[in-house]
């Protein structure tokens, strides 16, 4: 394009809150040999309307167009010099009545900043509000620009600071233009394009040549802008969520099943999305692991042996002291309505956690928790997670298992540690799950499940003093007697796993698992037995007949709401 022409250009908006670096980044882009800048020129038209005092506010409307819609077309969309125009606009300064032209031309990006940096610097240029702060209307901008189609890179002013580069690349990449490097210097001082406003609010702008490092202290935080921290946060975490991070991968792990990226999860007394579901780091479960939990599993619209896991989980809660305990049927409702919301039938594993709640303070006394229970229902798409066709392998820990003495794992408690210390020794031998033995040197169980061995035809469980007595165990046991077989409960020492012709595993999370190599040693013939199949087809068929339904709360639900439809259809 040649200049002086006054020929169209192609519009970038840079969305964003005030003291988010914008103004940096506005003087960056006016670096660049094919870009010219407008500094907030919606600016006039917002004081017009919302009557905003500002000490220049005369001045400005004296001297700039104050007419939103001729700003857009005469200013923002009117001819240019070159290639590029970069419109630096704050989200708050979009008002209503403005020609959607706004926002169906251009290329956007948006801008944001963590308001606890934010706040103290707005202070010291005008009272800050939560309307003049912009974050709701930042998150209207992304969410109307994502249903235009044309959904905008979010950056984040940490980022921009941390590495301006790398930053500056990435949103170069997303809005199709080629990164130039002089975007990453200026000159300190004053510029042609600063708004009016510039004496009173880009004095420590004026002084930077480039992105300034964040400091490594932050300045104490102000009481009095607490209460809009609160109300700010909410709206900064979810745009912090689509912020490129390209550059950051340990930040951005896949997940095994992409389908749970958008889960609902139940957090005390509501559902909330996944980004979402957070608890107090006042809760008893952070502060010291001080909770109980329960997995299910759900079959084709029933949740398999939920009364015996309700009946476990608050027999754990009492042995543990809780107090304001929510009722076995509050329970169920919360994990029924968390179901249903995610539409989740079949192929779903439920983690049920009970905290003993929220403290009034950090400390490891009961009598600081004077809010109530914390229920927490988290369904996933998990299918079982273990190799049940080919089997899996097992490695012996050296760390032992709790012993009652110390602290009794038939409390189905959420503190962990002796488990996970076992499992880190299977991850660093690469096998599947970990054999842990009694103080006596007996096997218990594994880090995560209960385990069985047939010799001779006879079938053996390990007694379940070390043990947490699973549900599954249980249910396997009596699958056992029902098909004729001898079952023992006894003492079993690791010779007679490593011996037996068949080993397998049980829990709610894996299912039947065959077990296929102990210690480096084969079992049986290194395949799955035939008691192993036996009992897994039994285990099968138990889990398609037996449960507790709830798929049929849809389709009552589904039939009233037919019928409130067709009531107030009557009245139309």
């Amino acid at each position: 394009m040649v200049e002086g022409k006054g020929e169209d250009v192609e519009l970038i908006h840079l969305w964003s809150t005030p003291m988010s670096l914008s103004t940096s980044l506005l003087y960056s882009f006016a670096q660049r040999d094919d870009m010219e800048v407008l500094d907030e020129p919606l600016y006039p038209n917002f004081l017009r309307v919302t009557g905003v005092e500002r000490p220049y506010r005369e001045e400005l409307l004296s001297k700039m167009e104050s007419d939103g819609n001729k700003i857009v077309k005469e200013i923002i969309h009117g001819p240019g010099q070159k290639k590029y125009r970069f419109c630096k606009n704050m989200a708050s300064q979009r008002v209503p009545d403005l020609t959607d032209e706004l926002m169906r031309k251009g290329k956007h990006c948006v801008l944001i900043r963590n308001p606890i940096d934010i706040l103290p610097s707005f202070d010291k240029v005008s009272p800050p509000s939560f309307m003049e702060m912009g974050y709701a209307s930042l998150v209207s901008i992304y969410s109307e620009l994502c249903e235009l189609g044309k959904s905008p890179p979010i950056i984040d002013g940490a980022l921009l600071q941390e590495d301006p580069e790398g930053t500056l690349r990435g949103l170069c990449e997303d809005l199709g233009i080629p990164f130039q490097a002089a975007m990453l210097k200026w000159e300190a001082g004053p510029k042609a394009f600063d708004g009016i406003w510039a004496p009173y609010c880009y004095k420590t702008t004026h002084k930077l040549t480039g992105f300034k490092s964040p400091s490594k202290y932050p300045a104490p935080f102000p009481p009095t802008l607490y209460n809009l921290l609160e109300q700010s946060l909410p709206f900064y975490n979810m745009l912090k969520h689509h912020v490129n991070r390209s550059g950051i991968i340990s930040l951005q792990p896949k997940l095994p099943d992409p389908a749970n990226e958008k889960l609902l999860v139940w957090v005390g007394n509501e559902i909330v999305p996944r980004e979402s579901a957070k608890i107090s780091v006042l809760d008893s479960v952070v502060q010291g692991g001080d909770a109980v939990w329960e997995g299910l599993r759900v079959y084709n619209g029933k949740i398999f042996k939920l009364g015996e896991h309700l009946d476990r989980l608050l027999d754990s809660a009492k042995a543990l002291a809780f107090s304001n305990v929510p009722t076995p049927e509050q329970v169920k409702d919360a994990i029924f309505k968390t179901l249903l919301r995610n539409g989740m039938f079949d192929d779903t594993h439920i983690r049920l956690t009970l905290t003993r709640g929220k403290k009034v303070t950090s400390g490891m006394s009961p009598s600081l928790n004077l809010y109530g229970c914390t229920l927490i229902v988290l369904a996933e798409w998990k299918p079982p997670i273990y190799e049940n066709e080919k089997g899996i392998t097992l490695v012996t820990a050296t760390t032992r298992r709790n012993s009652p003495n110390n602290l009794d794992s038939k409390i189905h408690h959420n503190n962990l540690l002796n488990n996970i210390l076992a499992k880190i020794e299977g991850n660093n031998a690469s096998a599947d799950d970990a054999i842990m033995l009694d103080k006596d040197g007996y096997v218990s169980e594994t880090n995560a499940t209960n385990i069985f061995l047939v010799k001779k035809g006879r079938v053996a469980t390990p007694h379940a003093d070390y043990c947490l007595p699973g549900i599954t165990r249980a249910t396997v046991m009596d699958l056992v007697t029902k098909e004729g077989l001898v079952l023992q409960e006894r003492n079993i020492s690791l010779s007679e796993f490593h011996t037996a012709d068949e080993v397998w595993t049980v829990g709610t999370i894996g299912e039947l698992s065959p077990v296929v190599k102990i210690d480096g040693r084969t079992v049986g013939d290194g395949g799955v037995g035939p008691v192993t199949r036996r009992l897994r087809s039994a285990f099968e068929k138990l889990t398609a007949e037996s449960g507790r339904r709830f798929v049929v709360i849809v389709l009552l639900s589904y039939s009233l709401l037919l019928k409130l439809s067709a009531n107030c259809a009557e009245f139309d």
